[in-house]
């Protein structure tokens, strides 16, 4: 792998991996329309850890309050109950929130990683959750975090599970179910992201394993390159769009993801 390659890979996973127009599509169909060797396990580890530290330290101060809520909750020093414990109820929210994606990856496993890594399931769930994200950023509330339901959490899991589905977009749709549920588009987004790190924690586990399992099989300067790519361009993507979307609407991925679907199913019939 020349370092070229690396950046390029490194790039698309950092932009594409928080915003609503899923980083696994771009990576699907890169290779199809180069020449490219497949990058390795190695690599993908690399670029998927870096995405993840990307996310972890810039909600570092979240995530130290939030397990401080959780630890109190399960001490059982709280005012009210969990409900008197802010930070604690929405740790077991991220929690409960993490179930359905980690029971749909384990039963589906070979199924989204098989059939479904088609060019033209990616085109159709871009377009498809594109109009969807479309319909619910005209629906979206007022309500923060804090003020989520259970119902909610478990309308956002299950939209997280789906998102296993390749163009889909873990971040889209659990914005998009976040927006369904009365959140505002900056409390959607935080939401979704705090809920990446768990999912890139086991992912990263799981990866990890079969990386130790396999050996490492990509040379090093192109892994160390990418992975520095990777966690700034996600980290500046993260800043640039919680910024973003306080003052403007989600229509611009909307077209973006309808766009990239068309193309990609004149791609698929030509």
């Amino acid at each position: 792998m020349s370092i070229f390659h690396a950046v390029i890979l490194a790039l698309i996973q950092g932009v594409t991996e928080f915003l609503p127009i899923s980083s696994t599509a771009h990576l699907i169909i890169l290779p199809r329309l180069t020449d490219w060797p497949d990058q390795g396990l190695a690599f993908d580890v690399a670029l998927n850890t870096a995405t993840w530290l990307a996310v972890v330290l810039y909600f570092r101060a979240d995530i130290l309050r939030l397990t401080a809520g959780f630890l109190r909750s399960i001490a059982g020093r709280r005012a009210r109950g969990i409900g008197g414990n802010r930070d604690g109820r929405v740790a077991w929210m991220i929690l409960i929130g993490t179930i359905p994606v980690g029971l749909a990856g384990f039963f589906a496993h070979d199924i989204v990683s098989g059939s479904l890594r088609s060019l033209f399931v990616v085109a159709l769930s871009s377009i498809f959750w594109g109009i969807v994200l479309f319909i619910a950023d005209r629906r979206r509330g007022t309500r923060e975090i804090h003020g989520m339901g259970w119902g909610s959490v478990a309308l956002i899991g299950i939209a997280q599970a789906i998102a296993l589905i390749p163009g889909t977009s873990r971040s889209g749709i659990t914005i998009t179910a976040g927006l369904f549920t009365g959140l505002s588009r900056s409390a959607a987004a935080r939401f979704s992201f705090l809920l990446s790190i768990i999912v890139g924690a086991l992912a990263g586990s799981m990866e990890g394993l079969k990386l130790f399992k396999a050996g490492l099989d990509t040379p090093w300067l192109p892994l160390i390159a990418g992975f520095i790519i990777a966690f700034i361009s996600a980290y500046i993507v993260i800043h640039l769009f919680l910024q973003f979307i306080t003052r403007a609407s989600m229509t611009v991925f909307v077209i973006y993801r309808v766009a990239l679907g068309i193309l990609l199913l004149a791609f698929t019939f030509i």
